[in-house]
């Protein structure tokens, strides 16, 4: 996991939380995408939320939109990144690869993907800057 919070040494009050399945799937991909346990994760968001203040609710939304949509575009990216192995191998091994097309196009997809999605970040970046 990643670094730890700093912790007082005597017992913290524990905190919790409802969520939907998706959510929590949300929330446990983004744990695990920067090494983090559950509890720490929402822990730092929560904490990283409440010291900026001038944020508004349609950009928290914002952010979580992005956010899932990044989710799944690595998820794709995996995807094709194996479906593109298996295609290499079989070439490589003299053999014929029939579904290259569709590989390559879910390589588009996946890419044209996070092209959406980063440009949703850099132009939020400038509008908030603006």
């Amino acid at each position: 996991m990643g670094k730890a919070r700093p912790r007082a040494k005597k017992q913290r009050p524990a905190q919790s939380v409802r969520l939907s399945d998706h959510e929590h799937a949300i929330i446990q991909a983004g744990a695990h995408a920067v090494g983090m346990s559950v509890a720490g994760f929402l822990a730092h968001s929560a904490l990283a939320a409440t010291r900026d203040q001038s944020r508004t609710a349609a950009t928290i939304a914002t952010e979580r939109d992005v956010l899932t949509e990044l989710f799944a575009m690595r998820r794709q990216l995996g995807w094709a990144g194996s479906n593109l192995n298996q295609v290499a191998k079989a070439l490589n091994s003299g053999g014929d690869a029939p579904y290259l097309k569709e590989v390559l196009a879910d390589i588009h997809r996946a890419a044209h993907a996070a092209k959406k999605a980063v440009d949703r970040v850099v132009n939020r970046q400038e509008s908030e800057a603006a």
